[in-house]
């Protein structure tokens, strides 16, 4: 068998059977192994970069979510006059209150994980009768994009609809008092944000799905600034971003926050409440960081034992 393939070489282009090479088709082992070392290196490099660029997309909806808030409130305070809501309505604590509150809460509802408690699930409950819902466009705003919590109704499984609480030094139980419990200052209008001033007070923050209750969030602000073997928490702030949680001030800002004590971040357990109640934590840093950013002492008061 001859081919023909004319050059100026070759004018007969004639080439012998002999000369020509065979080629093999496919990869030899080898190859092979040598590509998926390549593909799983470059994975390798990959995939951390991902996991960092997803976490700082949910950072950044969650931070866009707390500002949303913060910006409603402002604007239902400012269309108050400057009174600020309460943060809870005292007949939803456990015991209830059986006096009405003087100034509304900026939410109502108590979340658990009754699936016979709508509040936990269906957003016309609660946030749509939110003081603050006129001024927002969405019920999602209300939750960190980080909570997975659910309830399943019927058969059919339904998100919690908040994680978001209000500073309890904010407006507290709508009662118009001025010094909670030991003597720190309670805020019933923007003019009391006087220190550590609006962009120093925390508004909102993101609660862990097993203790988020009420609308308030309470610091417990006895023995700062001088006995921080007596910090304590009487509730838990969330920690869906890598240890890290958001909050917001009442100028407006979200941050996000590191959490660095142990006790802060324990594990939760699905479908299950935290204690409810001053649970000691000696020395964390994580509650100071919040005391600094609550209140400050006017006057001292005797200390309940609690």
């Amino acid at each position: 068998m001859i081919l023909k393939a004319a050059n100026r070489t070759n004018p007969a282009g004639v080439i012998p059977v002999s000369d020509l090479k065979v080629f093999k088709q496919g990869f030899t082992l080898i190859e092979l192994l040598v590509v998926i070392a390549i593909i799983a290196i470059l994975a390798g490099m990959l995939l951390p970069a991902l996991s960092k660029a997803k976490m700082k997309a949910r950072n950044i909806e969650c931070l866009g979510n707390l500002r949303q808030l913060t910006l409603a409130w402002i604007m239902y305070v400012d269309d108050s006059r400057g009174n600020i809501p309460a943060a809870s309505d005292p007949r939803q604590a456990v015991p209830p209150a059986l006096l009405p509150p003087v100034v509304p809460a900026w939410v109502r509802g108590h979340m658990n994980f009754d699936p016979n408690n709508r509040s936990n699930w269906d957003v016309t409950v609660d946030l749509h009768n939110s003081l603050i819902w006129p001024y927002l466009g969405s019920a999602e705003v209300f939750k960190c994009p980080g909570d997975k919590s659910g309830v399943r109704v019927n058969g059919i499984w339904r998100p919690r609809v908040r994680t978001v609480a209000m500073n309890w030094h904010c407006g507290e139980w709508g009662r118009k008092q001025t010094l909670d419990y030991w003597g720190y200052r309670v805020y019933q209008n923007m003019a009391d944000f006087v220190e550590p001033g609006p962009s120093g007070t925390f508004l909102f923050i993101d609660v862990r799905e097993d203790s988020i209750d009420l609308g308030n969030f309470l610091v417990y602000m006895n023995g700062y600034p001088n006995n921080p073997e007596n910090t304590r928490f009487v509730d838990y702030p969330a920690s869906y971003h890598a240890n890290s949680g958001s909050l917001s001030f009442a100028d407006g800002h979200a941050e996000i926050k590191h959490w660095q004590h142990k006790d802060t971040v324990i594990p939760i357990k699905p479908g299950e409440i935290l204690v409810d109640g001053p649970t000691v934590t000696v020395n964390n840093p994580d509650v100071i960081w919040l005391q600094e950013r609550t209140s400050r002492r006017v006057m001292d008061i005797p200390s309940p034992d609690w």
